[in-house]
């Protein structure tokens, strides 16, 4: 089980090492709920998706152009308003222009929701960033409730701030108002997805919440790792394996949760299903790619002692023959 961190969207690393090929399987057909879906606007959609694939290339000026262009459309999208800031973040005077922008928007227009909804996610990620912003920041959030008790956005940023806290009820409570508004909110049903999983301790139910978003959003690395943690507790480890691997393919800058923890994560995996020498070759690309260092060292200590079981004997080296040597691969 793995909490989600809003840390993970502005955590910076090296270059990627390219995985094998693995596909996740198909998610399963799920009822589409009626209402509000965002991911039915093709500009919007196409949009944020160069936004993500920019993102997680580390092509920040790219990404904040297209989460921009993607809030033109849909103002309001809380996947969109926080990569938006998840990117300005990535420079901080970037992200103290975006404040000063927000702040400029609500002088204009202190009455509208969506220029508190604005602000207070900003400030949210100023707090981030190391200037805590969270009193701020819930001040406007429910300042938009207080114009528009039914404003999704809102509910999700409170909703967030409250997992923060670990009031995991208080934080249910406001991510199934955002969800109720707008089925469709991929952020908000993420975060709820987290608090079945870890706090009620209901995986099956945590998966049914987001099993369909890649439908919505297929270039979201990030749900991939998730889902692959929701595998790995159900026991359907191929699957598991399956997401994590698509996570780390897409997440190819380690920015996110998918880049950062995807290795350690199929490590695990491999090792639930006695499978230490696959474990061993991830945890290998983990300290190349300098993610989760600390956690693939000590996992790979404790393979290497025989703690999960013996490794295969090492093949004897051939000798030596005037063939062309074969490339070296690229993933360990």
């Amino acid at each position: 089980m793995l909490r989600r961190s809003f840390t993970a969207l502005v955590l910076a690393s090296a270059c990627a090492v390219p995985l094998l090929a693995a596909a996740p399987p198909a998610a399963k057909p799920v009822a589409a709920p009626a209402g509000r879906n965002d991911y039915a606007d093709a500009a919007f959609n196409a949009a944020l998706g160069a936004g993500l694939r920019a993102f997680y290339t580390r092509d920040f000026p790219n990404a904040r152009k297209n989460f921009e262009a993607a809030l033109a459309i849909i103002p309001d999208n809380t996947l969109a308003l926080s990569f938006l800031n998840a990117t300005a973040a990535q420079t901080p005077p970037d992200l103290d222009n975006l404040v000063d922008a927000e702040e400029d928007a609500l002088a204009k227009n202190p009455k509208s929701p969506l220029a508190h909804v604005r602000l207070g996610f900003s400030y949210m990620f100023a707090s981030v960033g190391g200037r805590d912003r969270s009193i701020d920041a819930r001040e406007e959030l429910n300042a938009a409730l207080n114009l528009d008790p039914t404003s999704q956005s809102a509910h999700t940023g409170l909703g967030i701030m409250r997992e923060a806290e670990r009031s995991a009820n208080r934080a249910k409570t406001e991510f199934v108002a955002a969800i109720d508004a707008d089925p469709h909110n991929v952020l908000a049903r993420e975060y709820l997805a987290q608090i079945y999983q870890i706090d009620l301790k209901d995986p099956q139910r945590a998966l049914t919440t987001i099993i369909d978003v890649p439908n919505l959003v297929p270039d979201y690395a990030d749900i991939y790792f998730h889902l692959a943690s929701l595998m790995h507790d159900l026991g359907q480890y191929e699957a598991a394996i399956a997401y994590a691997t698509r996570g780390l393919q897409a997440d190819v800058g380690h920015v996110g949760e998918a880049g950062q923890h995807g290795y350690t994560l199929l490590a695990r995996i491999y090792l639930d299903e006695k499978r230490p020498e696959d474990a061993r070759r991830v945890l290998k690309a983990s300290l190349t790619a300098g993610t989760d260092t600390t956690y693939a060292t000590t996992l790979l200590k404790k393979i290497d002692d025989g703690q999960y079981g013996k490794l295969p004997a090492a093949t004897p080296a051939p000798t030596a023959s005037s063939s062309p040597k074969p490339k070296k691969k690229l993933f360990p």
